[in-house]
């Protein structure tokens, strides 16, 4: 059981003046830890049990949260463990041009709210979208997937990552928005470029906000039946800028987790026998291997995260009140207390890979994100039954990311198709992953 979260024994003497956890702690970063990261989780739980000392990019202190019943315990208790950064104890420590600040510093948005504001914006969020019935949603991806492949399905290969998995989320999304066709190739583009970790990507950034902004302000203008519509309108009664800064959230939250996932179930159904037939004209092992690769290989790695409220006792250590604890769901989702490796149910989806608790990923975001990958990977197997892996499955690299877990490329080679669909005009400019 998870050890409840309350105040550490007195010290014997002073506090350590310092906000390091401890001596032991482990440095969290380098391109060697995401290369393989079970083997690097196992032996931390191994080493020093659920909840880890670690050290960030720059030697920055945190926790490690590798523990299932540990992370559950944090994620299901706000009031203890919450998402206001400004909490943190260490900011004296962090440089503006922190590798991690996009995760951590603070913005006005459902993110980093708390309590009943968090409440009213998440609310009005989870409303948006659940207006939008899942078979409304499915034909929308489906006609975007036939799009998508209409622009390589006669070639014979293709690049499943830049061409299909990460393009299809933000095109689903651009069509929630409402947005023309006509943004959605420079949208591309800068979502891309603001994945990068330079000026460039500030510049994308910003690009992206000041769009959302117009948007917002055509929507108050002339509503439609799209999401900056249904948020504006909302009994919530979200201010513009609200609604602006929400909907980058909407789509940080939405691009690249579900396209990680679609590639990495595209991945396993090509290089797992047990998924081979698969590719022969069946669908049945798709749900399967969308929830296996929940368990595996979780888009979303690790999460930043959250801050003590109050000192307390957590797995064994001693949190001190505005502690940063780093979520790790693909180390919690590992733990052989809850999946022994000689024993896995194929239907449990009990896993932490859309979050918990009041900051999880809010209803019904997981289901659009399941309804839009599965449909992705079943028009691909409708068009292209023969796909195959172009390398050796040993040649695939995983992107270096200790946060999110994704392919570089997935090349495939396939027999060349007549399009059976008109390409959607905005399928031109390929989606670029960046680690």
């Amino acid at each position: 059981m998870t050890e409840p979260s309350t105040p550490p024994p007195a010290p014997a003497g002073n506090a350590p003046d310092d906000t390091a956890p401890d001596d032991t702690a482990v440095r969290l970063y380098g391109a060697a830890i995401a290369r393989d990261p079970d083997v690097f989780y196992r032996d931390l739980r191994r080493e020093h049990g659920p909840v880890v000392p670690v050290l960030l990019d720059g030697d920055v202190p945190a926790w490690f949260v590798v523990g299932y019943r540990e992370v559950n315990h944090i994620t299901s208790n706000p009031m203890l463990f919450a998402r206001d950064c400004r909490r943190w104890n260490a900011w004296d420590r962090v440089p503006d041009d922190w590798p991690l600040m996009p995760y951590v510093g603070w913005t006005p948005s459902v993110m980093f709210a708390e309590g009943e504001e968090h409440q009213r914006r998440a609310g009005a969020i989870g409303d948006a979208l659940d207006a939008f019935d899942r078979t409304e949603l499915a034909g929308i991806c489906e006609e975007l997937a036939d799009g998508l492949i209409d622009g390589f399905a006669g070639n014979g290969e293709a690049d499943l990552v830049a061409q299909y998995s990460h393009s299809i989320p933000l095109l689903v999304i651009a069509r929630l928005f409402g947005l023309p066709d006509s943004d959605v190739p420079t949208l591309v583009q800068d979502v891309a470029e603001s994945l990068d970790a330079d000026e460039k990507a500030v510049e994308a950034h910003q690009r992206i906000q000041q769009r959302m902004a117009r948007l917002v302000a055509e929507r108050r203008m002339r509503p439609g039946p799209d999401v900056p519509s249904r948020l504006l309108a909302h009994p919530a009664g979200l201010t513009a800028e609200e609604v602006t800064i929400d909907l980058l959230v909407v789509m940080a939250a939405a691009q690249q987790p579900t396209g990680n996932w679609i590639g990495n179930a595209l991945r396993l159904m090509l290089v797992d026998d047990h998924f081979s037939m698969t590719f022969q004209g069946g669908r049945s092992s798709v749900d399967q291997a969308l929830t296996q690769v929940l368990w595996e290989d979780t888009p979303t790695q690790n999460f930043i995260g959250r801050w003590a409220v109050h000192s307390c006792r957590l797995g064994g250590r001693d949190i001190r009140s505005g502690d940063l604890l780093v979520m790790g769901l693909a180390a919690a989702n590992g733990d052989p207390q809850v999946r022994p490796a000689d024993r896995s149910d194929p239907g449990n989806r009990a896993h932490l890979s859309f979050g918990h608790g009041e900051h999880g990923c809010p209803f019904p975001a997981p289901e659009h994100a399941e309804v839009i990958a599965r449909t992705a990977i079943e028009v691909l197997l409708d068009r292209l039954p023969d796909i195959e892996l172009a390398v050796p499955p040993d040649d695939l690299e995983w992107r270096p990311s200790l946060w999110m877990r994704g392919l570089h490329t997935l090349p495939v080679t396939f027999s060349p198709a007549a399009h059976g669909h008109g390409p959607v005009p905005f399928n031109q400019v390929p989606f670029s992953p960046q680690a």
